[in-house]
């Protein structure tokens, strides 16, 4: 693994860790949709995942197809340019069902 990505897995494994620390104080994506910054610091940690999943190199996506990278990066596209357009109920989806397969894969290369 080239020293970028080394550098860039940690960024996205402490957005990560931000995000799994505030919405674990939720219990569903609309009590999580009400408080609007803890929600807001939820969706600016995805960006900051989305813009250091476009740093890795091609080699360490490769390496680990298993990880939706492209659908990572589009994600930050999306909340980055519609915001308002954001579904939280699609977020609490992804928060439940997607980032648990990426933080055991950033957990085990650390």
């Amino acid at each position: 693994m080239h020293n970028q990505d080394e550098a860039v897995c940690r960024n996205m494994l402490e957005a990560l860790n931000k995000i799994r620390k505030i919405s674990s104080n939720y219990s569903s994506y609309r009590e999580f949709e009400e408080d609007s910054v803890p929600f807001d610091a939820v969706m600016m940690n995805f960006i900051v995942i989305g813009e250091m999943a476009g740093k890795l190199s091609e080699e360490f996506k490769n390496k680990y197809s298993e990880i939706e990278w492209r659908k990572i990066s589009s994600f930050r596209n999306i909340i980055a340019h519609d915001y308002f357009g954001i579904d939280a109920k699609e977020v609490w989806q992804i928060i439940q069902n997607k980032l648990p397969p990426l933080h055991e894969l950033l957990v085990k290369i650390q």
